[in-house]
């Protein structure tokens, strides 16, 4: 029996598959409302970092991600074909719409909630690109490409972080710790595929997490041992659904605040 990669149709085929593209398009709106969003947090920091090195990090990390957002809709757009265009996508749908999980949401809380939040997502962003640049979609390929680079920064600033928490202060460390059992809940859902992700990993278009898991098992490890901190128990449930459109209250405002601008003024472009 073919294994199902070996049925993966040619990207000509693919472009000319309305059900593949419709499931494309999903994935990648998926991926771009997780870096707007996350991008968008990150700015809150602006001019509130702890120092001033420290608040231009989280600016041009939060950069970098609308950077990478902004190709990923206009892929999206492409795919959708429906004449949205990217600033549609990002300022013209409501909360129920956006498929971002929920971690990426949380608020920022004090500094060693937004390292821990950063940590997280950083360990699967970096490896899922790691992964997508090598993947036969060519678009999707050349947008990881250009983003992993910016990726392997980031994972590098937050784990150092985290280890400087971890293995810092009596009172770095008990914000680290408090950081760590409220936000481990959320990990699960960023490599819990949906109907669509599924789909599109039975076709070898994009990366099945677990291929992508023991990598980021081992970093999450080796940088938990450094800051001399004992991995989290597994939680009792995972906080899971935003990837389904189910988010929590926080995605709300942080949207009011995205939006505003679109939405007094319509027409604005990116």
């Amino acid at each position: 029996m073919d294994h199902p990669a070996d049925l993966l149709p040619a990207p000509a085929a693919i472009a000319h598959a309305p059900t593949v593209r419709q499931q494309l398009f999903e994935f990648v709106l998926q991926l771009a409302d997780t870096s707007l969003v996350l991008g968008h947090r990150l700015s809150e920091w602006c001019g509130h970092g702890p120092v001033l090195e420290q608040d231009l990090a989280l600016a041009n990390i939060a950069l970098d991600l609308l950077g990478e957002t902004r190709s990923l809709y206009q892929y999206a757009a492409e795919l959708e074909g429906q004449g949205r265009t990217e600033d549609d996508l990002a300022y013209l749908r409501p909360a129920t719409a956006y498929r971002n999980p929920l971690l990426v949401e949380q608020p920022n809380g004090d500094f060693a909630y937004t390292v821990v939040r950063q940590f997280l997502f950083d360990n699967y962003h970096y490896h899922l690109l790691l992964a997508l640049k090598e993947g036969p979609d060519a678009p999707l390929a050349g947008i990881a490409g250009k983003s992993v680079k910016e990726a392997a920064y980031h994972l590098k600033w937050s784990s150092e972080w985290l280890i400087r928490l971890g293995d810092g202060t009596a009172e770095s460390r008990q914000r680290l710790d408090k950081a760590l059992a409220t936000l481990w809940r959320y990990a699960a859902e960023l490599t819990t595929a949906t109907a669509t992700e599924a789909a599109l990993q039975d076709l070898g278009l994009v990366p099945d997490y677990a291929d992508i898991l023991p990598a980021m098992q081992a970093h999450a490890a080796h940088v938990l041992a450094e800051a001399t901190v004992p991995a989290p128990q597994i939680a009792p449930f995972t906080q899971k659904g935003g990837k389904a459109g189910q988010h929590s209250e926080h995605l709300g405002y942080l949207l009011a605040e995205l939006q505003y601008m679109q939405r007094a003024y319509p027409g604005l472009t990116w």
